[in-house]
């Protein structure tokens, strides 16, 4: 009876898609089998998968392991043995299924290598170990060529990232930077990435990977703080900085300015810091903000589960509950307090702005500093390269002066955030109740909050149903 034998074949990289190198392996491979009479009953395909990177499971070759080990083939022919494995790893996972079935058989067309006898494994080690090697080298010969590339400020090929056009990664696609400066405005206006997030991926915004129902949260950030955002280049996830002490500058269009940038940057790694893992979505605009006129507990918003489209009973209430600690006599309809805070709180910000506009374009105090120790810190390192001065001296003056830079830039940073946060809060004013109330929740919370502390909503009385403007309280800060 033949041997029923399992045909491995992969390749590292196929930029056509067209698998034709998997394709000739496999007809060496077939042709292998049939001069040793065996019957090959199944072929384990890793297209464009690397055996080298330690990261990456090749799931057919992870298969074809235990259908060895169960028995379900009785050997295997591969083209070459760093087909096979390039990992001395993996090499020994195999060679331990030959140990425990000593009968397996094992072929491949470029060697006379049989794993399956003592002298195969010792030589099939001895292989895979320059293979090894090999990948080794190549690999910091890449990251050589692209470290080098990085630092002459020039792209590193592949997908256009989004808000760059596709067929020239150094264009700005006018449609999703467009897309990009309003999310980040949303940011510094107080609205979550997760609602930006769910918006995108309506809209088929953000460049989605194909076949995923739900962008990922990270992506959404990365997008929007992206160094790349500004023109400066990166290397391994970093900001790469050049000889002078100064960001490297890529060859492509920038979308936004350092101000906006920072100020994007500064706003969410600050919410990050107020409220690490805290679930911050809203549904209703005064939850946690609206507060009983009698026990002071703070009001929730509860949905009408009867409401229906162009019904006229209340889509959803405030409601006092017991549930939360409170008395559970007040409750009024939310729709109709939300519109009156709103007026009110645009009336509130109107008046204010008249008697004390501050100006939002404010250059930051402090950039010559910041430009006069950036000029010495590459100074010493200059200093240091000519040996003006020793390694030791640089390394004494050098972290004070890094601690310098860093504070400046943070500060520079909380500046341009501070200010960009003001003026997307200010568009607010302009607005009509209608507009107010098409906003992510998050927005139109942050914009109550910059007038309101809290809201009181005082007992309407038994039987009175018409809505009474007086007994909503707005507590002004």
């Amino acid at each position: 009876m033949a041997r029923r034998v399992g045909i491995y074949t992969r390749i590292s990289r196929d930029d056509e898609g067209e698998a034709l190198g998997i394709s000739r392996q496999k007809q060496d491979c077939e042709r292998l089998a049939d001069l040793r009479s065996w019957q090959a009953v199944k072929v384990y395909e890793d297209n464009d998968v690397s055996a080298f990177k330690r990261n990456v499971v090749r799931e057919e070759f992870e298969l074809m392991l235990k259908d060895l080990r169960a028995g379900l083939i009785d050997g295997i022919v591969a083209y070459d043995l760093d087909r096979l494995a390039r990992q001395p790893r993996d090499l020994e996972r195999l060679i331990e299924i030959y140990d425990e079935r000593p009968r397996l058989e094992f072929a491949t067309v470029t060697n006379d290598i049989n794993i399956g006898t003592p002298d195969g494994r010792t030589m099939a080690r001895i292989m895979v170990a320059f293979a090894n090697k090999s990948s080794h080298d190549a690999s910091r010969r890449i990251q050589r060529k692209h470290l080098e590339l990085a630092q002459q400020g020039k792209d590193s090929g592949g997908p256009a990232p989004y808000g760059w056009r596709k067929d020239d990664r150094t264009k700005v696609d006018p449609e999703a930077a467009k897309a990009i400066r309003e999310a980040q405005r949303e940011i510094l206006a107080g609205v979550r990435i997760g609602t930006i997030r769910t918006r995108w991926q309506e809209q088929g915004l953000g460049n989605p990977r194909a076949g995923t129902k739900r962008m990922a949260h990270h992506h959404v950030e990365h997008i929007l703080t992206n160094p790349r955002l500004v023109g400066y280049r990166t290397y391994h996830g970093e900001i790469l900085y050049g000889e002078d002490g100064r960001p490297v500058r890529g060859e492509w269009e920038p979308i936004n300015t350092l101000d906006e940038w920072e100020a994007v940057c500064a706003a969410i790694a600050e919410r990050k810091q107020k409220h690490p893992g805290k679930m911050l979505a809203r549904k209703y605009l005064l939850s946690g903000i609206a507060r009983c006129g009698l026990c002071k507990t703070k009001i929730r918003g509860q949905v009408n589960q009867k409401w229906q489209p162009g019904s006229k009973a209340a889509r959803f209430t405030y409601q006092c509950s017991v549930v939360n600690g409170g008395c559970g006599k007040v409750g009024r309809v939310g729709d109709r307090v939300d519109k009156l805070i709103a007026q009110l709180v645009f009336e509130e910000q109107r008046a204010r702005a008249a008697v004390t506009a501050v100006p939002v374009d404010q250059r930051w105090p402090k950039d010559a500093e910041l430009e006069q120790v950036n000029k010495d810190i590459a100074q010493l390192v200059e200093a240091e390269r000519s040996k003006q001065i020793t390694v030791a001296t640089l390394l004494q003056l050098l972290p004070a002066k890094e601690r310098e830079r860093d504070e400046l830039k943070l500060e520079r940073a909380r500046f341009y955030k501070e200010q960009k946060q003001a003026e997307a809060k200010g568009e607010a004013r302009d607005m009509t109740v209608d507009e107010f109330l098409a906003l992510p929740v998050e927005r139109q919370q942050e914009i109550v909050l910059h007038s309101l502390s809290a809201v009181i909503i005082h007992p309407a009385g038994r039987g009175r149903r018409k809505f009474d403007p007086s007994l909503i309280e707005p507590v002004w800060r």
